[in-house]
């Protein structure tokens, strides 16, 4: 899409394709990286013009908020598990 396209549109309607194009990307990077879809230039497209959405958004002065990834509902979170500590031998190899 070109830019003297989008800004023609309103910003109501812009934000909303924004937020689609975010999903989009979302479900084609998922779908590649399980190996489903070969939609490269699909996706480097649609990222493209989800950024000039978003700079004319930010020419009209309007700040748009991406959704935040939140897990699905049934899934387990995996807390973060702390490093062991190992001490200089740890850092510099072990000793032959």
């Amino acid at each position: 899409m070109k830019a003297e396209k989008i800004r023609g549109i309103d910003v109501a309607d812009l934000t909303r394709q924004v937020q689609d194009a975010h999903e989009q990307l979302f479900r084609i990077r998922f779908q590649m990286g399980m190996g489903q879809s070969e939609g490269l230039k699909k996706y480097r497209a649609l990222r493209k013009d989800r950024a000039r959405m978003l700079t004319v958004l930010k020419e009209k002065g309007v700040t748009v908020v991406a959704p935040a990834a939140t897990p699905a509902k049934g899934l387990a979170v995996r807390k973060p598990v702390a490093k062991k500590k190992r001490g200089l031998r740890g850092l510099f190899g072990r000793k032959k």
